[in-house]
């Protein structure tokens, strides 16, 4: 005995060892028909140990899945790059394997293409035809993954790879399929395999399997990039947006997201276990996609496109029928599965209207109570009212006005720094905002009150990190803009001067004259003083700086008024507040070190 089998019987278990000895005995080595190593250890793992059985399938897929979505941190780009030369030949196969298949079987096929066969197919099978449209859609799902990958990829890029590459393979894969079938007329259940040449098999199995990973990949990304534009317009809870792409705003990785993704996937293959029903949930998931988005592109003929009425009416009564037969189709095959995606869709249509409607409650709340100029002025003017030393950075959503929480905070807290900063950051459509245009600032009155207003604009690739502190660059361009509000007044009163002796200039030129000396002296005079206001507002943000930096964080929490209806108070006492308690905080959304963090609570009755 070679000295092989003899390691395999001593490292091996029991049921391989029998199975090995059956082996040897069967093929001994003389014979010279022993099967190489590789093929014997993988009959051996596959049918001995049944790991070809349906419940080790369903964990195998799991395990594939988990690495799946324990990849997507890398980010699109390097994911891409990775599974496109895969996509290459799994489309060069299967087209190859149908051109070869039509030609062999039968290349009368073509004759499918006349639409008279599929009037004949319905008038024979009748009810049956119509069930059968539920597993015809499933032949063309996956490429309406290319058009969920807009926000990752050019338009461009999209169409090119569509009309080129992905249509032209689908059709001669499908002709050369119903080419064989027409000789093996009973290998209908398993025809994508049976027909694959033999040498090409079990290659042609591994790059299968690897494109069914990569067509999972398509929908994770288009995920991701819903769920961002759904969190800017304020309809999704915070999460973490990590951008993995400087040139593609739409190349995103949520972590949040990624991870409930993988559970559901993992929880719907062990609770489904067979293909069938995943089957036709995704078939009622994609016919669905299709018939809302051509509902969408009616409302954008006719709202913004403003086209021809008749060109409208053709387009629902030819694209609309169509989609709307297979529709009924698939949701006939809704208790087998099918009712997974819209209960899916349910619970996530739940999560966006509670989170919407709550968060602009909130939002008009703020306007409504917002402090008057007026309270402002009340402020300065208290002579109980301390001032400490310190920059404090309030954080508000709000870009105009002051919110209603910092009243509640020098309500009950009678002291203020020496220099505030309200804060305000927002995300801009765009890769980056240069340092220089990153910060907009607007002083409130009174000027003794050393009150700003600061909306800080990042784009989707911009980070704050060790290499840019934001406090720093904060103070350095608040001194600019004292600089330049200083320059610009002087500027406005001397230009307004000028035209007042140009209007005068027409009279008495020796009055004239002697007004302009005098009115010489008292603007240099004037002059003077600000400049020396400018300097000490700088010194006084200067020694706000060094004192320390707090940073302040508006924390309301919302509750339902008094006198509201059930519907409201489950709405915002129990679902609001569950989302926000059990997602991303504020401090981490704007990233704040917590040794110099305080929150400021308040409750807003809405």
């Amino acid at each position: 005995m070679p000295w092989w089998p003899r390691v395999f019987l001593r490292l091996s278990p029991p049921r391989f060892e029998s199975w090995l000895g059956v082996y040897m005995e069967v093929f001994p080595p003389s014979c010279g028909c022993a099967l190489p190593l590789w093929e014997l250890l993988v009959r051996a793992v596959l049918v001995e140990s049944d790991l070809a059985g349906p419940e080790k399938i369903v964990w195998i897929s799991v395990a594939i899945l988990i690495g799946l979505f324990s990849v997507q941190r890398l980010g699109t780009d390097k994911v891409g790059y990775s599974f496109a030369p895969i996509i290459c030949v799994w489309f060069t196969l299967i087209g190859g394997i149908g051109v070869y298949n039509y030609f062999k079987f039968d290349p009368s096929v073509i004759k499918a293409l006349n639409p008279v066969y599929i009037l004949d197919y319905f008038r024979r099978n009748k009810k049956d035809a119509w069930i059968s449209l539920g597993g015809i859609v499933l032949a063309i799902t996956g490429t309406e993954a290319l058009f969920a990958d807009v926000g990752h990829f050019t338009v461009r890029s999209i169409q090119i790879s569509m009309c080129t590459v992905t249509y032209p393979a689908l059709v001669l894969a499908y002709t050369g399929q119903a080419a064989f079938l027409r000789k093996h007329t009973d290998l209908v259940s398993d025809t994508f395999f049976k027909s694959i040449p033999g040498p090409l098999y079990w290659p042609m199995f591994v790059v299968a399997v690897l494109a069914a990973i990569i067509a999972s990949q398509a929908m994770i990304s288009g995920t991701f990039s819903i769920i961002q534009q759904s969190l800017s317009l304020g309809c999704f809870p915070r999460v973490k947006i990590v951008h993995t792409s400087a040139k593609y705003e739409g190349q995103v990785f949520i972590p949040e997201i990624n991870y409930l993704l993988m559970l559901a996937c993992v929880g719907v293959t062990l609770g489904f276990k067979t293909t069938a029903k995943i089957g036709n949930a995704y078939g009622i998931a994609v016919v669905f996609v299709m018939t809302l988005t051509s509902s969408f592109l009616v409302l954008i003929m006719i709202m913004i496109w403003k086209t021809n009425i008749l060109l409208i009416i053709s387009y629902v009564l030819i694209i609309g029928s169509v989609e709307f037969l297979y529709l009924s189709s698939v949701l006939y095959k809704f208790d087998q599965g099918g009712y997974l995606p819209l209960a899916f869709a349910a619970l996530l249509m739940t999560i966006m209207y509670v989170w919407n409607d709550v968060y602009r409650r909130k939002y008009y709340y703020e306007v409504d109570h917002k402090i008057s100029p007026e309270r402002v002025k009340g402020i300065a003017a208290d002579t109980n009212f301390c001032r400490i030393p310190g920059l404090a950075m309030f954080y508000s959503e709000l870009v105009e006005g002051i919110p209603p929480i910092f009243q509640h905070y020098v309500g009950n807290v009678p002291a203020l720094h020496s220099v505030l900063v309200f804060v305000s950051i927002k995300s801009l459509p765009i890769s980056k905002v240069p340092p220089a245009e990153r910060f907009l600032f607007r002083r409130v009155q009174p000027r003794e009150l050393n009150v700003f207003r600061c909306v800080a604009r990042y784009g989707y690739t911009d980070v704050r990190n060790e290499e840019e502190p934001f406090e720093r660059m904060l103070v350095e361009k608040l001194n600019e803009f004292i600089k330049d509000d200083y320059w610009l007044s002087q500027m406005l009163i001397n230009n307004g001067e000028n035209n007042n002796i140009c209007e005068v200039d027409g009279g008495d030129h020796g009055l004239v004259n002697g007004d302009h000396e005098v009115d010489q002296d008292v603007r240099v005079f004037r002059d003077e003083k600000k400049r020396e206001a400018m300097e000490r507002e700088l010194e006084m943000v200067e020694n706000a700086w060094r004192a320390g930096v707090v940073h302040l964080i508006g924390e309301s929490e919302v509750v339902a008024s008094k006198g509201a209806g059930i519907g409201k108070r489950v709405l915002i006492d129990y679902a609001y507040n569950f989302l926000k308690k059990n997602l991303r905080q504020s401090e981490k959304v704007f990233d704040i070190p917590h040794k110099r963090m305080l929150k400021v609570g308040m409750t807003y009755e809405l």
